[in-house]
């Protein structure tokens, strides 16, 4: 069987060479609008190209967030296919961001769509929900490990409904989200030098001193920019992890389109933002 380069040895790679930001490819209606261009597939085309020629050479990471493609059908699903193939010939590593989770083979076709080595969709890191059960992640887990790609499993995020699920806590005392960490970890155990099932933690949820993010993978922190969390704040929310934060931002370099070069120097200042703010970690 052919043995592929792990995702998250790519992904420490590439942070450490380029810094650690990742660029969200978010074209929803408004921001199209901003752009000038039209709610339709044409919009939707130039809209992804341009971010990646603007930033794609230049960033660890792009996430390109599925349901803006799926929402105009078969003709949207196939943009999305070239902006994933674009956007990783010109070096950067793509996160899908569909946030997949069911049950059995529904599962494993969700796994074989965006991981399988041969896929139109194939990316290096997919994210999911556990919330069937963090098991139930079993077939995309095990196609990510074949293929070498990564997932990143919805912990601790920063939508206001999310406590209600995440911080529940369990009959053995842990909450929800500290459970999904502790998977987490256990997938990651021993791997050098990261592994590659990381967490979806975000930069806006404040004060994380109670949970455990030494998973030993990384940590995909939506909320950079437009959402209100700035790069100065990570320190102190993820605290010794932080050399493993990857910070999304999404609007914040998004709204300075169509211009690759204003994008190219959006991406720019909050990469050297990042970087003064992580510092030696």
């Amino acid at each position: 069987m052919t043995s592929y380069e792990p995702f998250g040895a790519r992904l420490r790679r590439v942070m450490d060479e380029r810094g650690p930001l990742c660029v969200g490819i978010d074209p929803h209606a408004s921001l199209l609008a901003e752009w000038g261009l039209n709610d339709d597939v044409a919009g939707l085309e130039r809209f992804g190209r341009t971010v990646v020629e603007a930033v794609a050479d230049r960033v660890a990471v792009v996430k390109p967030q599925s349901a803006f493609f799926e929402r105009f059908g078969s003709r949207g699903i196939a943009v999305l296919e070239k902006i994933v193939q674009e956007a990783r010939a010109a070096g950067t590593l793509v996160v899908m961001d569909a946030k997949r989770g069911d049950i059995g083979s529904t599962m494993a076709g969700y796994a074989e769509a965006y991981l399988h080595k041969d896929a139109p969709l194939f990316s290096d890191a997919l994210t999911v929900s556990p919330y069937l059960g963090y098991g139930s992640l079993s077939p995309a887990v095990a196609l990510a490990r074949e293929s070498g790609a990564g997932l990143f499993v919805l912990a601790l995020t920063s939508n206001p409904e999310g406590p209600e699920v995440q911080h529940a806590v369990r009959a053995d005392g842990r909450t929800v989200g500290a459970t999904m960490l502790a998977h987490l970890a256990a997938e990651n155990a021993g791997e050098e030098p990261l592994g590659s099932f990381g967490a979806v933690v975000g930069a806006t949820v404040g004060d994380l001193s109670s949970y455990d993010l030494s998973i030993n993978g990384p940590l995909l922190a939506p909320g950079v920019g437009a959402q209100g969390a700035t790069p100065a704040d990570l320190p102190k929310v993820f605290g010794p992890a932080l050399r493993n934060v990857v910070p999304n931002v999404s609007r914040g370099v998004l709204r300075h389109g169509p211009d690759t070069g204003a994008l190219r120097a959006s991406a720019k200042r909050f990469a050297e933002e990042i970087q003064v703010a992580v510092g030696g970690a």
